[in-house]
């Protein structure tokens, strides 16, 4: 594998970077590298790289994408994440911008991509039920077909901020008669305004409350609001999720939090001496960076992979592997924090309580938060079950 870049892919990284650097405010890029977002933070920031031609640039050219090589959109990525810049929001970006961008009808993809990629919509997810996380197929909630739409009735959890959310992506059964429980699941578009919502929020273990519940009863969703064909959400989702789970690695913010924990480290004296001169904490340090490079190399290659619908099974492994090492670097942080790690605020998981800098009271936050990561995309052991099953032939 080619390890150096060429003089043209320096030119186009030092590209990014200027409209990274330059165009995005200080104050968001040091809020999102203390993981203390306002929403405001992040439509600003969608907007100022929708502005420059780099919201959406995993779309296809004619619905605002760019047609870039795998190895520029690796670039894109990481670069974003080292510089701290907000990710443009992953429910818009890499969910279900690409869903109606492929499926959708020409009325949905004039009607929505814009607002999509330019952030005047915000949407939320509602996948996860009580009973079907990881095994989202076993989903109970129904729309049931009523003249010119559709009746929406059951509930969705974790909905991570849902709160904002103007418009919701949503997996329904249609056919509750079906053969496989994979079959009989379409993909409808719902307006968070219509009557019959609710919204609870769920307080998590950091204090937080990023992620909420929402029942339906009797939702009306109009029929021209479902994407693609009845009963074909299960084959939409599974190109979705491939893009969930290579999003959830953060590989780019890794190497960001690696950097500030070696700094860290080497400022904090146990003993007479740097904590980065530990030989155990050195050998866990080091461990982490090995993974990190190796998460690097696997990145670049499922980038641009998943396209045309298909999904490509090694996003669980980059998935798996990514929030192994994200939890492992969070760990050593609050090491390193000592017991000033202790202090845990809350927050909602978009910037309702705001720090100056990552400071030692916030590792611990961090660190509880990320416990979320082995659950997040389907849980890490469901993607060692698709890794033996697809990549190993087990």
């Amino acid at each position: 594998m080619k390890l150096e870049l060429s003089s043209a892919e320096l030119a186009f990284r030092d590209e990014l970077r200027a409209v990274f650097y330059d165009e995005i405010p200080a104050d968001i890029r040091a809020r999102s590298a203390d993981g203390q977002l306002t929403r405001d933070d992040i439509v600003a920031s969608q907007q100022i790289l929708n502005k420059h031609g780099l919201a959406v640039p995993n779309w296809p050219v004619a619905r605002g994408g760019r047609d870039w090589t795998p190895l520029q959109r690796h670039l894109y990525v990481s670069e974003m994440q080292r510089a701290a810049v907000p990710t443009p929001l992953p429910f818009n970006v890499s969910m279900v911008g690409p869903i109606i961008a492929e499926f959708g009808s020409e009325q949905q993809k004039d009607r929505f991509l814009p607002a999509t990629a330019n952030l005047d919509i915000w949407w939320s997810q509602g996948f996860s039920e009580p009973e079907a996380g990881s095994d989202l197929a076993s989903l109970k909630t129904t729309a049931i077909r009523d003249g010119d739409s559709y009746l929406v009735n059951g509930q969705k959890t974790w909905t991570t901020l849902g709160q904002y959310g103007d418009w919701m992506f949503l997996l329904a059964r249609t056919d509750t008669r079906a053969e496989r429980p994979q079959h009989g699941i379409s993909f409808l578009l719902v307006d968070m305004t219509t009557p019959g919502i609710e919204r609870r929020p769920i307080r998590l273990i950091d204090g937080g409350a990023e992620v909420n519940e929402f029942f339906f009863d009797n939702v009306r969703v109009p029929a021209e609001n479902l994407v693609g064909e009845e009963n074909r959400g299960w084959s939409y989702a599974k190109f979705l999720l491939g893009n969930e789970r290579n999003a959830i690695a953060g590989v780019g913010n890794s190497q960001r939090s690696f950097e500030k924990l070696v700094a860290r480290a080497d400022k904090l004296d146990v003993g007479g001496g740097p904590l980065s001169s530990d030989p155990g904490f050195r050998t866990r340090l080091h461990a982490a960076k090995l993974r990190l490079l190796a998460l690097e190399a696997t990145q670049l290659r499922v980038t641009g992979s998943s396209e045309g619908g298909r999904a490509n099974p090694v996003s669980s492994l980059l998935k798996l592997e990514g929030s192994r090492v994200q939890q492992e670097l969070s760990a050593l942080r609050v090491e390193a924090a000592g017991s000033d790690a202790l202090l845990v605020g809350g927050h909602d998981g978009a910037g309702t309580e705001l720090h100056a800098e990552l400071s030692d009271a916030v590792a611990g936050a961090h660190y509880l938060n990320l416990r979320k990561l082995s659950i997040f995309g389907g849980t890490n052991e469901i993607q060692r079950g698709v890794i033996a099953k697809t990549i190993l032939g087990l």
